[in-house]
């Protein structure tokens, strides 16, 4: 996969909603929860954001691995906390990069199709470490997908 970067990250603190899933349910309309959290955000809290906001989708607090549970949360930084919102800081530490070029959120599947093949490559050096993992958006059609990993 072209354009994959190594990466250390600083701790960032995203504000939004949240909801617990896995990816089994994503697969269904009548059990997704991603979309609808998107959704909701795109109605509640998108409106109120400044303009030099960054937006994020979080995955953390995983189960085990990408067939356990797992928490979503979509927000942004520099957010007013209000009551229905979390907060989470994203965990300092090497990421793998991959860059999202194209429509979305349909690229962004794409890539983690191609996430999910890479990381079944055994020849590879690095393994998911499933603590934190993002989509840090760019643009209306770019982005980036962050990858907690271990190497070996």
């Amino acid at each position: 996969m072209p354009n994959i970067q190594k990466v250390s990250l600083e701790n960032i603190t995203v504000t939004g909603l949240q909801v617990k899933t896995k990816n089994i349910d994503e697969r269904n309309e009548q059990t997704q929860k991603i979309a609808p959290l998107w959704e909701r955000f795109f109605q509640e809290v998108l409106p109120t954001l400044s303009k030099e906001a960054i937006i994020y989708g979080v995955y953390h607090n995983y189960e085990s691995d990408a067939m356990g549970e797992f928490d979503v949360l979509v927000g942004a930084d520099n957010i007013q906390n209000t009551q229905k919102m979390q907060s989470l800081t994203l965990q300092e530490g090497q990421y793998l990069m991959f860059p999202v070029k194209g429509v979305l959120p349909q690229a962004i599947i794409e890539t983690w199709v191609k996430i999910w093949a890479y990381f079944e490559d055994e020849s590879i050096d690095e393994r998911r470490a499933y603590t934190t993992d993002f989509e840090k958006y760019i643009s209306k059609d770019e982005a980036e997908i962050y990858i907690s990993v271990n190497y070996f």
